[in-house]
C-alpha cells in the first residue's frame, strides 16, 4: 500500500490524495475506488480499506482517490463542482492505466457510484463496474443530505424554516452549511442532476447491497435500475448480503460478507474478461 499525491491539470488544479494498492504479479484488472458523499465517506473509510486490500490480494491494482475538497486532497468542498469530481476520477483512471495494461473497473460506494458512472460517460469508453449500496438518484442524495440540517434544528429546538429554503439558497448561488460541511451550488447542482445510467459499450455490472433483513434481499427500487442496465447490454450480477449499514452507523462497523461477495464477484468476472 502506498499513499501519494497526483497533480491535477484540470480546472481545479491542485493535488489529489490517493492510496495505491499494488497487486502481486501481473494485474488482472485496474480498479479505481470512488468514495461516498459527505459524512458517509468517513463512515465508510474502514470498509473501503478492507475492500481495497482484499481486491488487491485477489490480483487487482486498486487506487482509492479523495475527490476535490474531500479527505486529504486539496481544495474546498464549497468551491468544488460536479465536473471537478469527474475530472478527479479520470485522473485516477489515467494514472492507473499507465501502471498496468489491464481491464479497467470503476468501484463506487453509495453516491460514489453516481460519480463513477458520470466519469465513464465522460471518458466515452467501456468499463466494468462494481457498486456497493449504490444510490441511483443524485437528487435524492442531495435531499437526504439537506434534511440533516432540518433534523439538527429540531434537536436543538430551533424553529425550522421552509423545507425548501436550502434548495432555494443553492439555486440562488449561495452556499449552505449542513452537518459540518459547507456545500456550494456548483457541486449541488451537478449532484442533483445525476442519475445512475450505463455508459456506451456493454460490459459488466456487479451490484452489491447490504441489509439487516433476513433473508437478505435487494431493495425493491433496485429492480428497475438493473433492468435498465441489462437493456443497455450489460452482464448484470446482483446480490444482497447480511450486514450493518456501515456508511451511516454511529460506530464504525464491518460488513465481512460484503467483502467476500466482492471477491466472489471478481472471481466470476475473470472468466468473462479472459
Amino acid at each position: 500500500m502506498q499513499a501519494l499525491f497526483l497533480d491535477s491539470p484540470a480546472r481545479a488544479a491542485g493535488q489529489r490524495f490517493v492510496i495505491y494498492h499494488e497487486p502481486r504479479g501481473l494485474a488482472r484488472g485496474c480498479v479505481v475506488a470512488v468514495h461516498p458523499f459527505g459524512e458517509e465517506m468517513n463512515k465508510s473509510r474502514r470498509m473501503s480499506s478492507l475492500g481495497a486490500r482484499a481486491i488487491a490480494g485477489a490480483g487487482y491494482a486498486v487506487l482509492q482517490v479523495d475527490l476535490l475538497g474531500c479527505g486529504d486532497s486539496s481544495g474546498d468542498l464549497e468551491t468544488a463542482r460536479w465536473d471537478d469530481w469527474i475530472d478527479d476520477v479520470l485522473l485516477a483512471l489515467n494514472w492507473l492505466e499507465q501502471q498496468h495494461d489491464a481491464p479497467q473497473w470503476l468501484w463506487g460506494t453509495r453516491a460514489g457510484c453516481l460519480v463513477a458512472a458520470a466519469a465513464a460517460q465522460r471518458a466515452g469508453r467501456s468499463f466494468d463496474f462494481l457498486f456497493w449500496q449504490p444510490q441511483a438518484s443524485g437528487k435524492q442524495v442531495l435531499q437526504q443530505f439537506l434534511r440533516l440540517k432540518m433534523a439538527s434544528q429540531l434537536q436543538r429546538g430551533t424553529p425550522k424554516g421552509p423545507a425548501n429554503k436550502l434548495q432555494l439558497d443553492l439555486a440562488a448561488g449561495r452556499s449552505v452549511d449542513v452537518a459540518g460541511y459547507r456545500l456550494g451550488p456548483g457541486l449541488a447542482s451537478g449532484l442533483a442532476a445525476a442519475t445512475l445510467l450505463p455508459c456506451q459499450g456493454s460490459r459488466q455490472l456487479h451490484w452489491l447491497e447490504v441489509t439487516t433483513r433476513e433473508p437478505a434481499q435487494l431493495l425493491p427500487a433496485t429492480a428497475p435500475v438493473l433492468d435498465h442496465w441489462r437493456g443497455a447490454g450489460y452482464d448484470v450480477r446482483s446480490v444482497a448480503v447480511s450486514g450493518p449499514p456501515f456508511w451511516q452507523t454511529l460506530d464504525i462497523e464491518d460488513a465481512p460478507e460484503l467483502v467476500q461477495a466482492t471477491l466472489d464477484a471478481l472471481g466470476a468476472s475473470t472468466a468473462v474478461v479472459q
